[in-house]
This record gives C-alpha cells, structure tokens and sequence, in this order.
C-alpha cells in the first residue's frame, strides 16, 4: 500500500492536472508533498516504535494512512490534495521500516535472502506495478480512484496486524530527540520547497530560492553534527561505523532517484509523445514489475551462493544499458522494443536491491534493525524526490530551450519551407494554420530531445554508485549485539 501510493498517481496526473487547473510543474507537487512527508517522517520511525510499542504504532499508522487516502480521492481543489497527500506521506513513512525490521526478527540471518525476496516484491513491485495499476482505476472510473483502491487492503492488513502481531511493550519513559527531528525538517523541507519552486522563481535570481537554499543547507548540517554530538540522537550514529551500511545507505540513495523518477517520465512520454491511451500506457509499464519480480526471486537464491556486489554489479550495469537503450526512443519506437527494454530496466532493480538489502543488514547489530530500516526508507525517499523534482525540471527547461533553438530557424526564408506543394500549404509559417502546425511539430522535436537529455542525466547519477560496491565486504558471520544503550532493542 504505501509503496504503490508512491507512483499510482503518476499515470493520472494529466487527468487531475485537467480536474484540479493545474500546470505540469504544479500537479507534480502531488508526488513530491507525499514523498518528501514520508522522508521526514521516515527518520524518527525507530525512536516511535521503541517508545509507543511497535504493534500500536503500526496499527495507528496503518488508519491514518488508509483515513487520509479517502481524503485524498475527495479532494476538490490541488491545494486540498497536496495537504491530504503530505498527512498520507506522514503516516505512510513508518510502514515499510516496521514491516522489514519485524520481517528480519522473524527469519534467521541465512534464510533473510529468500525472505527479502518475498517482502521486496511488495516494496519494489508497488512503485513498478502503480502505473499499470493507477492507468486501469483512471480509465475505467476516474482518477480519484487510485487513492480508493487503498480502502478494502488497509482494512484487512489492519484486522491482520491486530490479530496475528505480536503484542510489543513501549517505553513511556524515554524522551524525544526535537533538535535533532526539528532540524532535519528544517532542511528536508526547504530543499524539496527549493526544487519544486525554482524554476517557476528563476533559482538563484529569486531571494525565496536563495533564503530555501540557505535553510536546507542549514538543516542538513546542523542534523548531521546534533547525530554526532548529541546526548540521545534519535538516530543512533552508532549504526553508520558499520561500513556495509553506510555504503548501502548511499546506494538506496543513487538507486531511488532512479526507481521513481525513470517511472514519472515513462508515462507522459508514452502519453503526450507516443500518444498511448493511459490504460494502454499503463499495461505497456507492467513488464518492469514482471522483470522486478523475476530477478528478485533468482537473486534471492544466487545472494546464499554468490558474492552478492557481484548481483549489483550486474543489476547496476543492466540499469544503465537499459536507460542508455532509452535515449534512442522516438515516438515511431516499437511496443515491443519498450517492453523489452523496461522489462530489462526491471530484472536490474530486482538484481540490485534484493543483494543490497543483505549485505547491509548482516553485519548491522539486531539493536538497530528498525532504525537501520528507518534510515534506508529515508534514503530512498530523499532519492525519489530529489530525482521526481531534478527530471521534471530539467524536462520542463529543456523543452523550453530547445523549443527556442528549434523555432529560431524556422522562418519565410528557410529553404526547406520554399519547396513548394504540399510543405508550403501545410507548414507555411505566415498562415495561422501552418505557424500552428509547425510549432506542433517543433515541440514534439523539442519534447523528444529533452526527455533524451533527462535519460542521459540519469545515467551518470546511476554509474558512481558502482564505486560503493569496492565499500562493502562480503559478509562471513552473524553480528554480535551492539551496546545496551541502543534505544531501539524492543519486543
């Protein structure tokens, strides 16, 4: 459910960006308010379930979240759904850390590969699946039903967690970290207001951007020097000496600024350029979760048997030839030839995470389980939005620009409109139809270039993240238990 919630929307924005009169880098605002609520959020996730019980924080999370998307479907203006969406971001953040953290208390250290396999396809094949899935709910009903699908499933999974979890044992005596939640906020939500609104304030040339700038940078450092020096960090500091961690945490990072933002631009682009219907465009997008759900389960075996860096490895080079195949697409590119290479982009999430997620929770001590998986859901997040918020700007710019190149040499002494016939009765640029005409043309050539230039982008935020792998060590043994003074050791 939370992260299906994550893309399902994607496939629907041109429809709620029609409903709620909004401009493109506006109804963006719809991903990136619940993506950056659940990045906040996300951080002080281990502190909440060790002080309220993990049981009772799961369940409360799990109807506010289900509460809050009804109140997402009903929404009636975009400022209501970018509210209603922030509320379902807050409550959604601690769902998959708790999930992961109960899931690796459950299974011994030798069997969790098979296990993350099973649970990974419900955190990995949510963002994939979303659009094929938000696509059907959008055609066949309307666009507010891609936040009330979550209805019946958050009813049973809450009978579910009530009947069959573990009953937990809070700690009503321990005390919250504010300075350090507070200042992590302050930076968090600066820098996402920073990329959301800078292109509409021209970036540095606006004070707002600047003052925005200033405050994340702020945020973020007075976070990070608060975990090191601070008495009781709601964020151990202590989980970061392990280096498979702390590689792993990065690579979450470069790998979420990939997962969700390379699905944001696959579904205009199969919508506004191939001019797929949304249902079609969201059944062209199934394949990556099939190829996601494949290489996850033979990951999964291969990770007891092989060095697991080796499965990146091979999972980040896939992601890079997939996205590289991707900058040669044209709106004439086959169906077939799409499947394929998304279903390739989606064997190479499924090879990268499943390894990933093994290889940074086996030398971590069990005392910091439920943060180590607060702080991997919060790297991922940070991705997502940073990568949602750079690619939609870039394509937004890029087109712009490249619309201006374009059209500049498009005029009455251009050679190539003067041959006559039919090029000079349909694209004569001094009729109105045929200025009309050509602009259509010169921005679809734009739109196509600039959708190139994002892709190539992605590449190179893709590549650094095999320098990680020469960080991590192949794991021999199970971790001792780490000091006593943990806060997160519960149930």
């Amino acid at each position: 459910m939370q992260a299906l919630d994550q893309t399902i929307a994607n496939v629907a924005l041109p429809y709620m960006q029609g409903s709620l009169s909004a401009s493109y880098d506006e109804i963006t605002w719809v991903l990136t308010s619940y993506i950056t609520a659940a990045a906040i959020m996300t951080a002080p996730v281990g502190w909440l379930a060790a002080r309220f019980g993990r049981k009772y924080l799961y369940i409360t999370c799990l109807i506010g979240f289900t509460i809050t998307s009804v109140m997402c479907g009903a929404a009636q203006s975009l400022s209501q759904v970018v509210l209603f969406r922030i509320f379902q971001g807050m409550f959604g953040a601690a769902l998959v850390p708790l999930s992961q953290s109960t899931m690796m208390d459950i299974y011994p250290q030798e069997k969790r590969g098979q296990a993350m396999a099973i649970w990974g396809m419900g955190v990995m094949i949510g963002p994939i699946l979303g659009p094929t899935l938000g696509g059907y709910l959008t055609e066949a009903y309307n666009w507010r039903f891609v936040f009330y699908i979550n209805i019946p499933f958050g009813i049973m999974a809450t009978i579910g967690l009530i009947l069959f979890m573990p009953r937990s044992h809070p700690n009503f005596n321990m005390k919250f970290d504010w300075t350090g939640f507070a200042v992590l906020s302050l930076g968090i939500g600066a820098l996402q207001l920073m990329l959301d609104r800078g292109q509409d304030q021209d970036w540095f040339t606006s004070r707002e951007i600047i003052i925005e700038g200033v405050l994340g940078g702020l945020g973020v450092y007075l976070f990070i020097v608060h975990m090191a020096t601070g008495t009781k960090p709601f964020i151990p500091p202590a989980m970061f000496k392990d280096r498979n961690f702390t590689a792993g945490a990065l690579m979450m990072f470069a790998a979420g600024t990939i997962l969700v933002s390379s699905s944001s631009l696959m579904a205009p682009w199969l919508q506004n350029l191939a001019n797929y219907p949304v249902e079609t465009a969201g059944l062209v997008m199934a394949p990556r979760g099939l190829g996601t759900m494949a290489a996850m389960m033979i990951g999964a075996r291969l990770t007891a048997k092989i060095d697991p860096r080796k499965i990146m490895a091979c999972g980040i080079s896939m992601l890079v030839l997939s996205i590289w195949e991707m900058t040669g697409w044209t709106p004439d590119v086959s169906q077939s030839r799409i499947v394929l290479t998304i279903m390739f982009q989606g064997a190479g999430l499924g090879f990268l995470f499943i390894p990933l997620q093994v290889i940074a929770f086996a030398t971590l001590a069990p005392q910091y389980r439920t943060d180590g998986a607060s702080v991997f859901s919060l790297s991922r997040n940070i991705g997502a939005a940073i990568g949602v918020s750079v690619t939609s700007f870039m394509l937004s710019h890029n087109t712009q620009v490249l619309h201006a190149e374009i059209g500049s040499s498009v005029t009455p002494f251009n050679r190539a409109l003067q041959g006559g016939g039919a090029v000079e009765r349909f694209w004569n640029p001094l009729t109105h139809h045929g200025a009309a005409l050509l602009d259509r043309v010169i921005n679809q050539q734009a739109q196509i270039t600039a959708f190139i230039d994002d892709y190539r982008m992605m590449i190179f935020t893709t590549l650094p993240a095999l320098a990680l792998l020469f960080l991590m060590r192949r794991p021999k043994v199970a971790a001792k238990p780490a000091p006593e003074d943990a806060h997160a050791a519960m149930d």
